[in-house]
């Protein structure tokens, strides 16, 4: 009975209508997923894989991790974007290039979305919505308009059901490399500035990936059969013994949640980069100091068996 009561309160909170609406509207540090997800799962006792130092000498022991977000870059905020819409927001088609691997629209997408990079960025072009009243998540991965967002087409797509989530079939990408839902392994504001706590998982970045993948990842974007390269769906943490004390601030909190629930690796990109949100509130020299911990002060946690088709 306890257990249902707990499911329950936290089920009521986590989807409540009281949420605002918006371009990366404020969630007032709430959890997208429920605590027993395993992006909230604690790690930090979980033993060590033993390919673990091969993997980080490969991705690179001396690189630091580098934050992904916080910083106006050409003009767009960095970081990857999320709009937050009522239950009643007007749904729209949606085509995709991967349709096979993508949840058939239509989505509810506003005029007013922002996409990842800017209107005329060439790079992921991710966009993100978030349904308030039903927590629902809406992901598309290179996303262009038509006729001023009547319609949309892009590479592919994904719906995710917050309150009651199920991974994606094996083998299937999402608007991620690794089958993931994106928005809930960002780092936000809200949560890391607003509460001072962060209590999941957030996802980072490799310029060079395996083809395999571990759970909870499911899909692999890589030809590369080296076992000493990391797959999609590995979770890193910083060791234990690392010292937090010079640390304060965003960076202290992001650091101690890396001992806790770690990273987990979501996609190709820069290496050790972190992804987050745009937030114009972030104080980006409060950020910096993530860059100190490099890649040898990091640590694989052990992996389950590969899937490497």
């Amino acid at each position: 009975m306890r257990c249902l009561f707990l499911t329950l309160a936290f089920t009521t909170a986590l989807y409540a209508s009281d949420l605002p609406t918006g371009p990366n509207a404020d969630l007032d540090g709430r959890l997208l997923l429920p605590p027993d997800d395993e992006w909230n799962r604690d790690v930090s006792s979980d033993p060590v894989d033993p390919m673990s130092d091969a993997i980080i000498a490969r991705i690179g022991g001396d690189k630091p991790l580098h934050e992904d977000f916080g910083l106006v870059w050409k003009g767009v905020p960095g970081g990857i974007p999320y709009h937050v819409v009522p239950g009643g927001q007007s749904l729209v088609p949606v085509t995709f290039q991967y349709a096979d691997e993508s949840d058939p629209g239509p989505y509810p997408i506003p005029q007013d979305v922002w996409i990842e990079g800017g209107p005329d960025s060439e790079g992921d072009r991710h966009v993100l919505v978030l349904d308030k009243d039903h927590w629902k998540l809406y992901e598309l991965f290179k996303a262009f308009p038509i006729d001023g967002g009547k319609s949309w087409r892009a590479s592919s797509g994904a719906v995710f059901d917050l309150r009651n989530p199920v991974p994606r079939p094996a083998g299937w990408t999402s608007a991620d490399a690794a089958g993931l839902p994106i928005l809930p392994g960002l780092a936000r504001y809200d949560e890391i500035v607003g509460k001072g706590e962060l209590k999941h998982a957030l996802r980072f970045t490799v310029r060079k990936t395996r083809r395999a993948y571990v759970p909870p990842a499911r899909h692999f974007a890589s030809r590369e059969t080296d076992e000493d390269l990391p797959p999609m769906g590995m979770r890193v943490r910083l060791k234990a013994d690392y010292d937090l004390s010079p640390f304060t601030g965003p960076a202290r909190v992001i650091l101690e949640a890396m001992k806790k629930y770690g990273l987990i690796l979501a996609d190709n990109g820069g290496d050790w980069f972190i992804s987050g949100a745009p937030d114009e509130r972030w104080v980006h020299e409060d950020l910096l100091p993530i860059r100190k911990v490099k890649g040898r002060d990091l640590e694989v946690v052990q992996m389950g068996p590969p899937v490497t088709r």
